[in-house]
């Protein structure tokens, strides 16, 4: 679980954007706005999507790309940002199966309707990684264990429960395909659910970060690594709404370390870290000044 320390920390900040944010829905939502491409990116990239940022964000504008996009990454960028944009006009969503599989047919449909909307069938096998997914005939009773456990647990401090929630739904991998993406929907449907801006898991970190925590999960039943890796995104998801609150300039953290005589590197490090108020715009890192 988050050490005192940290779990102090998203407090604070959790406190100071409330204090924040008051009379300024428009900004926020401004910049849910602006980051929905990357996040619709950076989620289809961790499914192996071949389509860049750029191109996203073309799609998403309905703007010519420069190159043939198929079907599938068409839909697939489309429906991502359509089930995200669900979730934020209804972050009272009911976690609940059928609000699951409505997600699911939401993400799905147009890219393979014979699947979009439901959970695994008889033969319908599948594996993530070297990990093979529970049998069809389980997916149901997993599932609905999965949410009641959720729902009975609300003690607990977010980060663990949110944490422990993505690893055993990954782990049941209820459908044919589209878990990962219904997965990282569900952790920000979850975050708003609590006052807490939506995050973004990146593809660049997914190897050396992402897939080690569902591999540690899967061997030692551990989850230290995904709540460390979805503290640190909390936290920079809330200085990134903090600094544009604040109304502060926003420059690139590479330009911050010239003007202050700093290690460009060092600061990278303690941005990652989240021991200094940095965010990350289009995969380059920032600070408010």
């Amino acid at each position: 679980m988050p050490s005192a320390l940290n779990r102090f920390k998203i407090a604070q900040l959790k406190k100071e954007f409330e204090r924040l944010k008051t009379g300024k829905d428009s900004l926020l939502i401004l910049l849910e706005e602006s980051e929905l491409p990357e996040l619709v990116y950076n989620s289809n990239a961790i499914e192996n999507s071949k389509l860049t940022l750029k191109e996203t964000e073309r799609i998403l504008l309905e703007q010519e790309v420069s190159r043939n996009i198929s079907v599938r990454e068409l839909f697939e960028a489309k429906n991502l940002a359509r089930v995200t944009e669900y979730i934020n006009n209804h972050i009272n969503l009911e976690l609940s199966v059928e609000n699951i599989l409505l997600l699911h047919q939401m993400l799905i449909g147009g890219i393979n309707d014979t699947i979009a909307g439901r959970l695994r069938g008889p033969s319908e096998y599948v594996r993530a990684g070297t990990h093979i997914a529970p049998a069809p005939d389980k997916i149901e009773q997993l599932v609905n264990r999965l949410l009641v456990d959720y729902r009975a647990n609300d003690q607990q401090h977010f980060i663990d429960r949110f944490s422990y929630f993505h690893l055993e739904f990954e782990r049941i991998h209820p459908f044919v395909d589209g878990n990962g993406r219904i997965g990282r929907v569900l952790m920000n449907l979850q975050l708003k659910q609590l006052g807490y801006p939506p995050i973004i898991i990146r593809n660049k970190g997914k190897f050396d970060r992402y897939y080690p925590a569902f591999v540690e999960y899967q061997q030692l039943k551990h989850t230290g690594r995904m709540e460390n890796l979805i503290m640190l995104s909390v936290m920079e998801s809330l200085n990134k709404r903090i600094s544009y609150l604040k109304g502060q300039n926003i420059i690139r953290l590479s330009d911050y370390a010239k003007q202050n005589k700093r290690s460009v590197n060092t600061l990278i490090n303690a941005a990652r870290r989240q021991t200094i108020p940095a965010f990350r715009e289009k995969g380059i890192w920032k600070v408010g000044t």
